[in-house]
């Protein structure tokens, strides 16, 4: 088994700005799979800057 070596990553704090709608649907998906609004977001922002055209920066 591969050994757990626990990381520490830097963070830092953001300010950004959402429609209203966008956030109580942010809040309603966090509560239901039980993770932050902060998670949640980021996992969004990781999955969209995995699954985007990367074609389109060249």
């Amino acid at each position: 088994m591969k050994e757990f070596k626990p990381i520490k990553t830097e963070k830092t704090v953001i300010s950004i700005r959402l429609d209203v709608n966008m956030l109580k649907n942010i809040d309603d998906i966090s509560v239901k799979t039980d993770i932050s609004r902060n998670e949640f977001i980021i996992q969004c922002i990781e999955y969209a800057m995995a699954n985007m055209n990367k074609s389109m920066f060249k």
